[in-house]
């Protein structure tokens, strides 16, 4: 008898399924894409530290731009590697990190127990929801142009979106409005993590350039983007309070409602230039 495990199959961003579809007074049978939602494990050093539901696509970069922005590495080299396990209950990244980053880990690691979309979930006290945050006045000046030019392109290069209609994106325009990286995934935290950690893959980093993202500018994403110094955050829909006062605080230029060729500017409206 052969009891030899079958391996699990590879984990796809998108699958298809037969649906019903009621239009012009009657149903039509069609196939529709479906975005993927797994649970993904992310165990440092063989420790597990957070259960996200995330798609599963640029793993190993999400798990790098969670450890960047989340605060557990300062650098890209204490991030030394990831392998990715698939199994019937989802998706474990197994991320090794160096000892002082997983030391620092342990002793913060209850803080993000729980933690689920929400960002807070798990947190202990109010203490814990704000955490320090670098002030960014290092950032070049953006204008109104490329702002636009940055919005125009974003719709051409989310394919995962397109095909589901379920995605965030999460992307780093230049100075000039071209966009450089763009990264997909059913949460908005994980495709700006993958975001960040796909650049700190490359080497890339913060500096000449703008952050664009297809949600609300929350205070959690507000947070991550400072962590790793980013300086100006576009953001499609509506931002909050908190993350309104925290960009402020720390320097950010925060932009919202960027729908169009309209914006509006809650934070360092100085950075822009109209042209």
């Amino acid at each position: 008898m052969n009891c030899s495990h079958r391996p699990e199959p590879e984990p796809v961003p998108v699958v298809s399924r037969s649906i019903l579809r009621w239009k012009d007074s009657h149903w039509a049978e069609e196939q529709d894409q479906l975005a993927v939602e797994l649970p993904v494990a992310l165990e440092f050093n063989g420790i597990s530290h957070a259960v996200m539901l995330a798609t599963p696509d640029e793993l190993e970069s999400f798990a790098l731009g969670f450890s960047l922005s989340e605060g557990i590495v300062d650098r890209r080299q204490d991030f030394r590697g990831a392998e990715i396990e698939a199994s019937e209950a989802g998706i474990t990244v197994k991320c090794e990190i160096s000892a002082p980053a997983f030391m620092r880990m342990k002793e913060r690691r209850r803080n993000l127990a729980g933690r689920t979309g929400c960002g807070l979930c798990g947190v202990e006290s109010l203490g814990q929801v704000l955490r320090p945050l670098p002030f960014v006045d290092h950032g070049a000046f953006i204008s109104v142009p490329a702002i636009h030019a940055a919005l125009q392109a974003l719709s051409g290069m989310q394919p995962l979106s397109s095909l589901t209609g379920g995605m965030h994106g999460a992307a780093w325009s230049d100075t000039q409005g071209l966009l450089q990286d763009l990264c997909e995934d059913v949460g908005r935290h994980n495709a700006l993590d993958k975001l960040i950690g796909k650049r700190a893959g490359k080497g890339l980093g913060f500096d000449n350039g703008f952050l664009l993202i297809t949600s609300r500018a929350s205070v959690e994403m507000v947070q991550k983007a400072l962590t790793v110094g980013i300086s100006c955050m576009v953001a499609i829909s509506a931002p909050t309070s908190l993350a309104v006062k925290i960009a402020e605080a720390s320097g950010m230029t925060l932009i919202a409602f960027a729908r169009g060729r309209d914006f509006v500017a809650y934070a360092h409206a100085g950075r822009i230039r109209e042209a």
